[in-house]
């Protein structure tokens, strides 16, 4: 999808500050954090949203989302995170402003509960 921001970004022709890559995804810096540490990790596929998810294939994309919380946990532990945050949000109204599939992984200070 040439109109996504975040398909660019996983095909690299919008720059990123990318901290892991792997065949199936990408982790990088939130353009504007909310936490000392916040990054994306995305899908390579693009993926509305895991509303989206739950309407494939049975068991299609179980993989996916596996190696896409590995990946959140592993860049986590690499940016000196023991304790994170980690959100997905799915539609407008719950805050979702690119429609592709991506987690936030925040940390790096206390986050609060529900958040603002």
């Amino acid at each position: 999808m040439a109109e996504c921001l975040f398909c660019e970004i996983a095909a690299g022709r919008i720059p990123a500050a990318v901290l892991r890559e792997t065949d199936r995804a990408v982790a990088f810096r939130d353009i504007s954090p909310q936490a000392p540490t916040h990054f994306l990790v995305i899908p390579r596929r693009h993926i509305v949203s895991l509303a989206d998810v739950a309407e494939g294939a049975e068991g299609e994309l179980e993989p996916l989302l596996g190696h896409l919380l590995r990946v959140a946990a592993e860049v986590a532990r690499a940016e000196g995170l023991q304790d994170f945050r980690l959100v997905s949000n799915v539609g407008a109204s719950a805050g979702q402003s690119v429609f592709h599939l991506h987690l936030h992984v925040l940390g790096g200070r206390p986050l609060e509960w529900p958040p603002g």
